[in-house]
């Protein structure tokens, strides 16, 4: 019998070894280069509030702003009102106390087949083009390639990037604030303050399903063994970066869909780029586009190949990558 559960023992072994073989492989070969950073030529200009066409700024060039606000939006025309009336008024309120203070928003249509760009625009005709911008994106790239694309025509100091939901309390940004300027001095002046909601996470579990409890610890396992150590809510879409922290981790990212937070993180720490996790004020908002298993699932994939293809060599970290 001993013999037997040996070879068994054996075998199961040899099974699951040449399986992780097989999937290295496969991540590998299928592993695409840095996604394309090249713009569409409607891409490289926005709308001044007269309508007439203006050419985007750089990340690379020098700021002009103290804070950048990039809003990803996906057909999000009845939620993003209440998120930038509230941001808004907050940043308008901030600007009075204190006018040496310089803001923009830019809001980043992903190819939404609503009335998104529209609804956003009524912003910009209200505050200006100077303070809200909208970028329209030709096709549909994600949430992390909409991000990166308003983080790449972005003028300022700090960059913060919010959901168009609005289930971050806006004003919270003051915490992300305090908890960047903690971690001076900065290394190459790179920084990244991580809004969180770990700490909500009994009243949460208290509110949802055991199964979707069980994806959600499932999934936070993966993130701690593949990819990332010490950040307890990698996924918030509540985070603050300095321009080079910005510019050096939106430039290496591959991912450009949900789990694009991960390897953000885990190109951090690659370089070594402090990152500080601060509680923040969150509320669920109806209207969610992700399906809970398959998105769960979808994400448990990509963190399997973060890893993989980073071990294997098929995603190589890079300091730069300019659009053209």
């Amino acid at each position: 019998m001993a013999p037997l559960l040996l070879q068994l023992a054996v075998l199961g072994a040899a099974l699951v070894a040449a399986a992780l073989v097989l999937i290295s492989i496969v991540a590998f070969i299928t592993a695409s280069k840095m996604p394309a950073l090249h713009q569409h030529e409607e891409e490289k200009f926005f709308l001044n509030a007269k309508g007439q066409k203006e050419t985007l700024p750089s990340i690379w060039d020098s700021p002009t702003k103290q804070l950048s606000v990039v809003v990803p939006s996906y057909n999000e025309e009845k939620r993003l009102p209440v998120m930038m009336d509230e941001a808004l008024g907050y940043l308008e309120k901030r600007q009075k106390r204190d006018p040496a203070f310089t803001y923009e928003v830019i809001v980043v249509d992903d190819g939404s087949r609503d009335q998104t760009s529209k609804v956003a625009f009524k912003y910009c005709q209200k505050y200006g083009s100077d303070k809200v911008r909208v970028i329209t994106l030709v096709k549909n790239r994600g949430k992390g390639g909409a991000i990166r694309m308003g983080i790449f025509s972005s003028r300022g100091e700090k960059i913060l990037m919010a959901d168009a939901d609005g289930a971050t309390k806006f004003p919270d940004v003051e915490k992300l604030e305090k908890g960047l300027k903690d971690l001076q001095p900065w290394p190459n002046q790179m920084a990244i303050a991580c809004g969180s909601r770990a700490h909500l996470e009994k009243e949460s579990i208290a509110q949802r399903s055991y199964f979707r409890t069980l994806l959600m610890y499932g999934f936070h396992f993966l993130v701690w063994f593949l990819c990332v150590k010490g950040i307890r809510d990698t996924q918030c879409g509540f985070k603050l970066f300095t321009r080079e922290a910005a510019s050096r981790t939106f430039s290496s990212l591959h991912i450009e869909r949900w789990a694009f937070d991960v390897e953000l993180l885990y190109i951090a720490q690659f370089f070594k780029i402090p990152v500080a996790e601060i509680a923040v004020n969150w509320t669920e908002i109806e209207g969610s586009k992700l399906v809970p298993f398959w998105s769960w699932l979808q994400m448990g994939k990509d963190l399997l190949f973060i890893r993989l293809r980073y071990l294997t060599g098929a995603w190589r970290l890079e300091q730069t990558g300019k659009m053209n």
